[in-house]
């Protein structure tokens, strides 16, 4: 609750301010972008896009010539976005994901209706799959306007494999992100899965990396020491952005057991890595992965209910990776070079707000 009111009464004086900034912003080259209040950080999607973003694109809140939104970070009303647009400044939107009842059950009608105003309004959307695309025509209203699919990027150079070391030790398995209640089921299947995998004979490891809700964790190790995994499993805690390559060249597989993921930046990250992903065959992880750089888990699509894939789907995929673990590294290594390098990432971003801003639309 405190940080619902915290958002809202940011989003009241962002909105304040740029409509006293309004008459300062005009249409013009060079390309000057404001990131509409969005904060950088490293703790999360969002914030690591508008930090990368932020590096190569000054933040420009007084006199910008271009107006860039995250879906996901919206500090806009709708009336100060009209504003903008009828100033004739574009607005380009990043579209991620959407509210449904399955996972944010208490206001998901509301919050879809604060996210349509941008979508609607923007002058070119950046889908960040083609299943946010999907969702976003089904539950913001389809669009009439401009837009491409543009997925989330990695700088490939340093996110790479390690190369020359050999490793004696079972074949680990990585899980990372930030585990809350909502997102429990991630741990739980997955360790579920290990243990089947390991009472089939595979000898198996996962490591969890990243931040950990202390009820969600104490629940994981009484399912740990009820399963006999206590020498299977490992906790690594949080990590910083600057430690995120070494996580990833510490494991052998990915394992991504959440349902209808957008476009995780951790399955980027790892496939850059040259870690073949075991993942959830749901949202858009599997435009991703594609064919050949991982094994999914069929599931439902569903919007009314979170689904995780049984235990006995997940051992029998850990089966295949590993058997197969070899080609499969250096399909996900080359697929990220080849669609999600950082710098092919930023051109893009580049030569859409030049043609917004010097000619008012983007050639496809």
């Amino acid at each position: 609750m405190a940080s619902s009111i915290m958002r809202h009464g940011y989003r009241i004086i962002n909105g304040a301010s740029a409509l006293a900034a309004l008459p300062l912003a005009t249409r013009k080259m060079p390309v000057d972008v404001w990131f509409g209040g969005a904060r950088s950080g490293d703790g999360g999607g969002p914030l690591v896009k508008a930090r990368i973003l932020k590096q190569h694109f000054k933040d420009t809140p007084i006199g910008y010539s271009l107006l860039y939104l995250l879906s996901n970070a919206l500090y806009l009303p709708d009336p100060v976005m009209a504003a903008i647009r009828a100033r004739d400044i574009p607005i380009v939107l990043n579209q991620n994901g959407v509210f449904y009842p399955a996972w944010h059950p208490q206001g998901w009608e509301k919050e879809n209706a604060r996210i349509a105003g941008a979508y609607h309004r923007a002058s070119h959307v950046f889908w960040q799959s083609d299943f946010c695309r999907r969702c976003a025509n089904h539950f913001l209203g389809e669009r009439d306007g401009p837009g491409e699919i543009l997925p989330n990027a990695v700088d490939t150079k340093r996110f790479k494999p390690l190369i020359g070391e050999k490793r004696d030790r079972p074949f680990t398995m990585l899980l990372t992100g930030m585990i809350g209640p909502s997102t429990a089921y991630r741990l739980s299947s997955s360790l579920d899965g290990l243990a089947v995998a390991r009472a089939n004979g595979l000898d198996v490891l996962l490591h969890v990396a990243g931040f950990v809700d202390k009820a969600v964790q104490g629940n994981a190790t009484q399912q740990i020491e009820r399963l006999g995994l206590q020498n299977a499993v490992r906790f690594l805690g949080p990590y910083s952005g600057a430690d995120a390559p070494a996580i990833y060249q510490s494991a052998d597989g990915y394992l991504m057991t959440k349902h209808n993921d957008p476009c995780p930046n951790v399955v980027i990250e790892a496939m850059s890595s040259g870690l073949p992903i075991l993942y959830s065959a749901s949202g858009g992880v599997p435009e991703l992965v594609g064919p050949d750089a991982g094994v999914g888990i069929p599931v439902e699509e569903s919007f009314e209910k979170i689904i995780a894939p049984e235990a006995i789907a997940i051992a029998e995929g850990l089966e295949r990776l590993i058997a197969t673990r070899e080609k499969l590294a250096v399909a996900a290594r080359t697929r990220a070079t080849n669609k999600f390098d950082l710098s092919k990432w930023i051109g893009r971003h580049q030569t859409v707000f030049e043609q917004l801003v010097r000619d008012g639309q983007v050639n496809q």
